[in-house]
């Protein structure tokens, strides 16, 4: 499977909102790949954009220090957000990346042509709108801009694209985001401009192969990153013969995604992805959180204040598959402390205590009961990750702790006979164990930490210690 996130602007360092994206693909990346299945997970940073000359102008220091400095927070994520992401791509140093956006270019030619063009322009979205206000909802007013421009002939894509998304290729989930899609085909399509001139972009981006004039449009030079970071063979092995290419995006990036980047495969002959996943945003106080003012939440932050499973946990076991989710720090705590601390942590931390209690830290051999809840946990998380539906996934993790705990209140293993003591307990530590196993690819520090706590060494348990800590105090 080749998953890929989408690739943000530099213009400030990362926001919770794109902290859910990648931690969603990461989920599905070790999800599958502890299937035995092979994942390429890969995400970036879109480097050439408009939006970060102006914030390196504002800042006052040169484009080049801007974008590698906030690039590289975007990929410093990996440790903060406990990340396993196979690939980053850079489009400003991508060593690929320039001759790749050419290559799709001259592949285009044959939809491609210049004419004037004038309309209200979303620095923000990197966008033109009809009228205003941004949809997006971007602060600064849209800018009246007239220039000549290059122009890809999206129109003569509108058939071709109606059929393909009505057959399911690329499938787009949720259903209603494929429902948007339509009705924007269904409206009809205009040809949209591909480039911008280089003097508004202040020299900054890729040249128009033949027209130096012109640097290639942010979005076109940033969608082409699924193909142009494929180096060599991986090409091939990812794009042309992968039969599962996901594509992760927010809500507000779906017309890119799924009508400009397919239609500029179509006109190239190129495979298409298969699979499009349109999450909603995080917000905090209703609005939506953002790298460059308004609500914002740095993942690094809460990370370093809450710890990684905390900030993992409220993205996956929070946010729903549709709809926004509004973010705030006591939600975050409670959800950690319910969850993980007065959860898991405390049903690991019970039955090791009983096993070294009743057992001198020894494992009973004896048949474990069967518990529905851990039994069906695999089935039940492949099954709703298969939908996207990440915060499923986690109750079907959290539902091993929940029937765990009921079973102690029930057996009372303290009041039991040996023998029955024995089955209980036996019952308990493996419960632990798929614990662990399921826990996995959502917080996979903590999955092992809850593996080496009900793992014999030596023929005994380890002795009881916390696995995650109270974050409400108390």
């Amino acid at each position: 499977m080749y998953i890929t996130t989408t690739i943000p602007y530099v213009n400030a360092r990362p926001h919770l909102g794109f902290a859910l994206e990648i931690v969603q693909a990461d989920v599905l990346a070790r999800h599958h790949r502890r299937r035995g299945e092979p994942v390429r997970f890969q995400t970036g940073t879109d480097d050439n954009s408009l939006k970060n000359v102006l914030a390196a102008e504002a800042a006052g220091v040169p484009v080049r220090e801007l974008v590698d400095r906030n690039a590289a927070a975007f990929e410093g994520l990996r440790g903060p957000l406990d990340l396993s992401f196979d690939a980053f791509v850079r489009t400003s140093s991508h060593p690929g990346h320039r001759a790749g956006v050419e290559r799709l270019w001259r592949a285009t030619a044959h939809d491609l042509y210049r004419r004037h063009y004038e309309g209200l322009y979303c620095v923000g979205c990197e966008a033109f709108y009809q009228e205003e206000p941004c949809p997006e909802g971007h602060p600064e007013p849209l800018r009246r801009v007239s220039e000549e421009n290059w122009f890809f002939r999206l129109s003569r894509y509108r058939e071709p694209l109606l059929d393909l998304i009505r057959s399911g290729t690329p499938a787009i989930e949720p259903v209603s985001r494929r429902n948007e899609v339509l009705a924007f085909l269904e409206s009809g399509l205009e040809d949209i401009s591909v480039s911008r001139s280089a003097e508004r972009s202040r020299g900054w981006g890729i040249p128009v192969p033949g027209d130096p004039g012109q640097v290639v449009y942010v979005w076109w030079d940033a969608l082409a990153n699924y193909i142009t970071a494929l180096d060599g063979d991986d090409y091939g092995r990812w794009w042309e013969r992968e039969p599962r290419k996901l594509h992760l995006m927010g809500k507000g990036v779906i017309r890119f995604h799924a009508v400009y980047w397919p239609a500029m495969l179509l006109s190239a002959g190129l495979p298409l992805p298969t699979r499009i996943f349109v999450h909603d945003y995080v917000t905090a106080g209703g609005r939506k959180i953002s790298k460059s003012g308004g609500a914002t939440a740095d993942p690094v932050a809460l990370s370093a204040a809450y710890g990684v499973d905390a900030v993992r946990w409220w993205l996956l076991r929070e946010v729903p598959r549709v709809g926004d989710a509004d973010f705030t720090e006591e939600r975050l705590i409670a959800r950690a402390d319910e969850d993980l601390a007065n959860g898991a942590g405390n049903l690991v931390n019970r039955v090791v205590t009983m096993v070294h209690r009743f057992r001198d830290g020894r494992v009973p051999d004896a048949r474990p009961e069967p518990l529905e809840a851990a039994g069906r946990a695999g089935e039940r998380v492949h099954e709703a990750l298969e939908a996207f539906d990440f915060r499923r996934a986690a109750a079907a993790v959290q539902a091993i702790v929940e029937e765990a705990n009921q079973y102690v209140e029930r057996t009372r293993p303290w009041k039991q006979d040996p023998g029955g003591r024995d089955a209980s307990l036996a019952t308990l530590v493996h419960a632990c164990r798929e614990l662990a196993v399921q826990l996995e690819p959502f917080l996979p520090t903590a999955a092992r930490r809850v593996a080496a706590a009900v793992r014999e060494e030596d023929g005994r348990l380890p002795r009881p210690a916390p696995l995650f800590p109270r974050l409400g105090g108390g």
